[in-house]
């Protein structure tokens, strides 16, 4: 697995699974909860948790930049305006030219805004920034998506938070099949079992939150979660065997001893 290295826009990162930063009780439990994971990806907020302004407290006095890669994201954007506003903050801020671009298009489900995403993520291209839009698990999107320039895409496998796994895994595949470029599932997972499975149909990392987060002990989750990742990645790679109607013994039956 050393040589098994997740590569976007150039960019290697040691982990498949990213973590992000909501909903923990402090900064402290989100540092313990990130070590557990063995990530090497955090995503943050920019409207939500400070990561610009030095003056007060900063997540990033507890997650040493030098150690992770910090993804910025649009969380909370209602519309590409204001999705275009807080990367550009972001990318100004010179933490990283990488972005999350996420647009909801409402407030009941949080479903993306697929195409408000899209007009969001042709704007930020142009200004130099390394888009990994966050979007409903349509294949036709994830085409018109990469086709502009995006060198990944993150397909929700459930709605934000819900932690009802993988709803569409046959949705997922086919976005697999209809682009070149790793495809992240994003949001929906629940436990350590719903990681493996993104991992077992192919995809190329995981991203989660409040899977972590709002479990009853999130270090021990956090932890859960990088070995779901590992399995399942070992598993993908290993080829599981075909699955049959019927049983086939385990031990061959030519050759044995008959009375």
């Amino acid at each position: 697995m050393n040589n098994d290295k997740l590569v976007i826009a150039g960019i290697e990162f040691q982990s498949r699974l990213w973590v992000g930063t909501g909903k923990y009780k402090d900064f402290d439990e989100t540092r313990r909860a990130i070590e557990a994971s063995g990530t090497d990806v955090v995503t943050v907020a920019v409207r939500r948790v400070n990561i610009i302004d030095k003056g007060k407290e900063n997540l990033l006095d507890y997650i040493d930049p030098k150690k992770y890669k910090i993804l910025p994201n649009t969380a909370g954007c209602f519309s590409a305006k204001d999705a275009i506003r807080y990367a550009m903050l972001a990318a100004e801020a010179g933490i990283t030219k990488l972005v999350k671009l996420e647009v909801i298009g409402d407030e009941k489900t949080l479903f993306p805004d697929n195409e408000a995403t899209l007009e969001a993520a042709k704007v930020l291209l142009k200004e130099g920034l390394i888009v990994l839009p966050y979007m409903s698990d349509d294949p036709i999107m994830a085409k018109k998506l990469v086709d502009i320039g995006c060198p990944a895409v993150m397909p929700l496998a459930a709605p934000i938070g819900s932690g009802l796994g993988i709803r569409n895994p046959y949705n997922i595949r086919i976005i697999m099949e209809s682009v070149k470029v790793p495809v992240i599932v994003d949001a929906g997972v629940g436990t350590a079992s719903d990681v493996a499975i993104a991992m077992e149909l192919g995809c190329d990392a995981v991203l989660l939150n409040t899977a972590i987060s709002a479990a009853k002990d999130p270090i021990a989750m956090a932890a859960a979660m990088k070995h779901g990742v590992i399995a399942g990645r070992l598993a993908y790679k290993a080829g599981r065997m075909p699955k049959k109607l019927y049983a086939t013994a385990s031990s061959p039956v030519e050759g044995m001893i008959t009375s």
